[in-house]
């Protein structure tokens, strides 16, 4: 509401209203040190946190979290965490297990969003997360204990979000992905997206963090992300982007930040990226894409949360019982593999006796290794909630 003249400001734009001058003056920002006190550096507006040194002050956890989420909403929309992985021997070992579910699917997954497949182009294994829980329990469970994905994702999420994750090898002359904005609106038409008010469409940034584990090194040749910091503060962004003056823009001014194996880099999934084009002769540049969604959004994969807790729960078990995860990694790998939401359910067999909410599949999971039971008990007790959520 426009206070000094009292009339209703407009909740619906046309893609026509897009205006490039106004896009031009929200990306000609810089982000500054004395903005991110925390961080290790700022590299082409890209703030960059050091992973070793978060670990090392877990008292200072909510100051990075404070600063991680200014960056995403209010800053140039990026951050990279450098040692993301403290060991990267688990960043191999899952690597392997891409490469085995890649030969078992051909090696090429169908229908990259924003860029073309093909044995020049990008690889792609679509619900990784579910598929490399099935195929390595144990490396799985060792990947996603990562502590630094908790810090990360309840920064711009708070509790109990949702991880889905793929595949991404772009192969040496693999082309550039075409600059987008990423789910929910950002997988819309112009003429769907038009259909939501603006408040809505500046709300799909927040139900979900973009993100991409390094399993190689990415120097600059070999495509990392574009990324055009400040981006997301663009209100009609999701409309805009399929612009081609905006795509112009984009290319003009996007920048690139090379990462190691083991660094991460993370973005408001209102910001205008793309994968970059691998220009190298014999180089497969290869990174895990997480896509972490706030447990009141519908995530992007259909991933069968029971069916993963059910079959790492063993190597679950028998960390507990050799006490060798810290309650940080305890709390990553059980938020990461259930569902944290009490609903929806079905309110008359899954009824909230203790609370305000019935039990959780992560309380669950919880309740069970806290307490001890057999990987049948549990199981056992994982179908009963199922059966009374109307699973």
């Amino acid at each position: 509401m426009n206070q000094s003249t009292n009339v209703a400001q407009p909740s619906f734009f046309a893609s026509s209203d897009t205006q490039l001058d106004n896009f031009h003056t929200l990306c000609h920002q810089t982000a500054h040190t004395g903005q991110y006190p925390l961080a290790h550096a700022i590299t082409n507006n890209v703030v960059i946190y050091d992973g070793e040194v978060i670990r090392q002050h877990p008292e200072k956890s909510r100051d990075f979290q404070n600063e991680m989420a200014s960056a995403l909403r209010d800053g140039p929309g990026v951050f990279a965490v450098k040692r993301f992985f403290q060991d990267t021997q688990v960043i191999d070992e899952m690597s392997q297990v891409f490469e085995d579910i890649l030969e078992s699917e051909k090696g090429y997954g169908a229908g990259d969003h924003f860029g073309k497949t093909g044995p020049q182009a990008n690889g792609r294994i679509w619900n990784v997360f579910q598929k490399s829980a099935i195929a390595a329990p144990s490396n799985f469970v060792e990947y996603y204990k990562n502590p630094l994905l908790s810090l990360v994702s309840e920064a711009w999420l708070g509790p109990h979000y949702q991880v889905t994750a793929q595949v991404n090898i772009v192969r040496p002359g693999g082309e550039a992905q075409v600059s987008h904005r990423d789910y929910h609106l950002g997988f819309q038409q112009p003429d769907e997206t038009v259909r939501y008010p603006l408040h809505i469409q500046q709300m799909s940034s927040m139900l979900t963090l973009q993100g991409a584990v390094a399993h190689t090194n990415m120097p600059i040749e070999s495509g990392p992300t574009k990324l055009l910091p400040f981006s997301q503060l663009y209100p009609l962004g999701y409309v805009a982007y399929h612009d081609d003056a905006f795509k112009a823009y984009f290319e003009q001014h996007c920048v690139q930040v090379p990462l190691e194996k083991g660094d991460a880099v993370f973005f408001n999934p209102a910001l205008f990226h793309a994968a970059g084009a691998n220009k190298t002769q014999d180089f497969h540049r290869s990174a895990n894409l997480l896509q972490v969604s706030s447990t009141f959004a519908k995530p992007m994969e259909t991933v069968d949360l029971a069916d993963i807790s059910q079959v790492i729960y063993p190597y679950l078990r028998q960390a507990w019982e050799n006490n060798s995860f810290s309650d940080a990694e305890k709390a990553a790998i059980i938020t990461a593999a259930t569902d944290g939401y009490s609903f929806p359910t079905n309110l008359d067999t899954d009824p909230p006796i203790d609370g305000l909410a019935p039990e959780s599949m992560e309380s669950l999971l919880h309740r069970a290794l806290n307490s001890e039971w057999s990987h049948g008990e549990y199981r056992d007790a994982l179908k009963e909630l199922q059966s009374k959520q109307g699973a």
